[in-house]
This record gives structure tokens, C-alpha cells and sequence, in this order.
């Protein structure tokens, strides 16, 4: 086995010859394909594995400032590929392992958003809302919480699939659209205590799904080096 060092910003251009039935599994940093037409292609973060022999690649280059590396596993015809199967599928167990955190934090929080504003309604609040003309029952909290709990847990796995720092990454976003989702609640022509209810379950919502996803992108995600 051979390893292939890349410093920050580096390129090296893929020998086809040199090339030859070997799979590349990146070690350390990330690496981004460049394919034949000098067009940028998709970047690749650690344990990610590839195949270059008639992919149309023809450059690896390093678009981070950390140093990369990449060890170059040649195909040996008796040794069934196992190891390179184990190696191209980690990413995918990882996402599936954060996913499995995910799914039960998304219940957490529609359960207890849904508790919460039942609690709000006993204490008189009435949910209604003059601009549709309706009150907001309680299946629809955890209707609205459920769906933006799940779109939740895709952004997560999706930046852990492609991010370098999933769990930064979403804390910042999370708190992002956190922030404007509370926006709304004072658009709709409501009472005030009203506003005041919607805004706080809104950040009860937040309150329960941040934390568990970034606890769950932290553990799940590769170790840096």
C-alpha cells in the first residue's frame, strides 16, 4: 500500500497507467476530482473511497489548507475486496448511525412541544389566528414540529456526509433558521399572548433538537487528525 500526500492547495494529475487498478481511499483533509474537461468535481471528505481507472479524472487536487492524504490500495485479484468494500461503505454507516440518533430526537421534540402547548391552552392561551381565521389545534404542533424535526436531521447528515465540521456547520445554521422562524408569529394579526406562545414553543422546539443533533454529529463524525 502507497499513500499520496497533498499539501493545502496542491494538484496532481492522475497517470492512467500509474493509475492502474488501484483504489484510492482518503486518509486525511479532503480531496476534490477534476475531471478531463478541467471542470471541478466533487470533493471528497476522509474515508471516502474511489476507483480513477476510466472515470474520466484526470487531476486530484487539495482544496482545503490542511494537508491531505490519500493511500492507494492496489487490487489484489485473490483477496476478494473485502477491505475495500469495508472502507468505501463507512460513510454510508455513519450517516445511518446519526440517522438513528436523529429520528428518536425528532420524536422528543414533537412530543414535547406538542406537551408544552397543550399546557399553554389549559392556561387560557387560545392559539388563534385572525389573518387564516382558525385556531391552531394540537395535532398540528406536532405536525409542524415533526416535519421541520426531520428536514432537521437531513441537513445534519447531509453536512456530515460533505462537511469537514458538521457539527459547527449546523449549530450555526440550525440557530440560523431558529431565528427566522420566529418571525412569523408576529405576522399573523394575533393576540399577544398568543405571539408569546408560538415564539416560546418555537424555542422549545430548537432547545431540544440543536443540542441532540450536534451531540449526534460530534459522535458520529470521523476523528479529525
Amino acid at each position: 500500500m502507497r499513500t499520496l500526500t497533498l499539501p493545502g492547495g496542491a494538484r496532481v494529475a492522475v497517470d492512467t497507467e500509474h493509475w492502474h487498478d488501484v483504489f484510492a481511499v482518503v486518509d486525511r483533509g479532503r480531496v476534490q476530482l477534476e475531471s478531463r474537461t478541467g471542470e471541478p468535481g466533487p470533493v471528497l471528505d476522509r474515508d471516502a473511497g474511489f476507483w480513477l481507472r476510466g472515470t474520466g479524472v484526470r487531476a486530484l487536487r487539495n482544496p482545503g489548507r490542511r494537508t491531505a492524504r490519500i493511500r492507494l490500495i492496489t487490487r489484489n485479484p485473490n483477496s476478494g475486496g473485502t477491505t475495500m468494500s469495508d472502507t468505501l461503505t463507512r460513510p454510508t454507516h455513519r450517516i445511518l448511525g446519526f440517522v438513528g440518533r436523529g429520528l428518536p430526537a425528532a420524536l422528543a421534540a414533537t412530543v414535547i412541544t406538542t406537551i408544552a402547548a397543550a399546557v399553554v391552552r389549559a392556561a387560557g392561551v387560545t392559539f388563534e389566528v385572525p389573518a387564516g381565521g382558525e385556531t391552531i389545534p394540537l395535532p398540528g404542533f406536532a405536525t409542524v414540529t415533526g416535519f421541520f424535526s426531520l428536514v432537521g436531521v437531513v441537513i445534519a447528515a447531509a453536512l456530515l456526509r460533505w462537511s469537514a465540521r458538521p457539527a459547527e456547520r449546523f449549530r450555526w445554521t440550525a440557530v440560523a433558521l431558529t431565528v427566522v422562524s420566529l418571525v412569523p408569529p408576529f405576522l399573523v394579526g394575533a393576540a399577544a399572548a398568543t405571539i408569546a406562545a408560538l415564539v416560546g414553543l418555537h424555542l422549545v422546539a430548537a432547545a431540544v433538537m440543536i443540542p441532540l443533533l450536534v451531540r449526534g454529529l460530534r459522535a458520529s463524525a470521523p476523528a479529525r487528525r
